[in-house]
């Protein structure tokens, strides 16, 4: 069985071995090998055998399937700096997998969104750090910001989701959100208010440290950025969510 390299952004960012296939690895991820987990994962397949940070020889010895011929489910090869530490040209394709296990698939396209009109963004930090955070930069300039060492606060590598956002002259009618925002519509304005009045400070944490985030609340992508460098992976619109992943979607409650 081939192995393969999977790098977890969500919940928890580790770099793992597999003879799992991308499906039946998120299934086994979301679910447990007994069904006793219950829980979202987001990750990314890797090429391997590169740099001198993850340890390759150990994880092509250990992760050979049971004398039984069963698959080896996983090798944990880091759990710390491992973001960092990957090559951006190596990242192949990204898997989305719901609390029921179901998997989507999104190609990478590294296409950042055209800014538009937009009184603001918001993005949730996926790893190595998980603030939910507002800001006057779009995606490109968000990553490039954040992953800049001049700033006195910086990441060298994070993968990070643009969101949706809170219409705030109408809280109430922003469309399908989630509980991301939920009882923070006063805090999240000021927010706002502080990253547009001042040009020092182009993104601002709404909150440190985000349980609420979920599929529903992504807007257009999600993005791995090293260094100002920047990976995308796009979700499919919602009509194309409902005519071809209609189960992926109603589990991850899209539609």
């Amino acid at each position: 069985m081939d192995i393969r390299y999977y790098v977890s952004l969500y919940p928890l960012e580790a770099l793992i071995a597999s003879n799992l296939e991308p499906k039946e690895f998120g299934r086994y991820m979301a679910l447990g090998e007994s069904i006793g987990s219950n829980e979202r994962i987001v990750f990314v397949e890797t090429e391997g055998d590169f740099g001198h940070h993850f340890d390759w020889a150990r994880a092509k010895k250990q992760c050979v399937p049971h004398e039984d011929g069963r698959p080896k489910h996983s090798v944990w090869m880091s759990t710390y700096r491992v973001l960092e530490n990957l090559q951006l040209d190596k990242l192949k394709s990204m898997y989305l997998t719901t609390q029921d296990g179901r998997t989507l698939a999104l190609e990478r396209t590294d296409k950042s969104i055209e800014p538009g009109d937009r009184e603001y963004w918001a993005y949730q930090e996926l790893c190595p750090v998980h603030p939910l955070v507002v800001s006057v930069l779009d995606p490109k300039g968000f990553a490039e910001f954040i992953t800049d060492s001049k700033h006195p606060i910086s990441v060298p590598a994070i993968a990070f989701a643009n969101l949706k956002t809170v219409n705030l002259a109408d809280p109430e009618n922003s469309g399908n959100l989630g509980g991301t925002y939920d009882h923070k519509a006063e805090h999240l304005a000021k927010c706002v208010d502080a990253v547009r009045q001042n040009p020092d400070k182009p993104a601002k944490n709404v909150q440190r440290s985000n349980t609420a985030f979920s599929y529903q609340v992504i807007d257009r992508a999600i993005f791995v950025a090293q260094k100002g460098k920047l990976a995308a992976w796009h979700l499919p619109d919602r009509k194309t969510l409902e005519s071809t992943h209609r189960d992926w979607a109603r589990s991850a409650m899209l539609v």
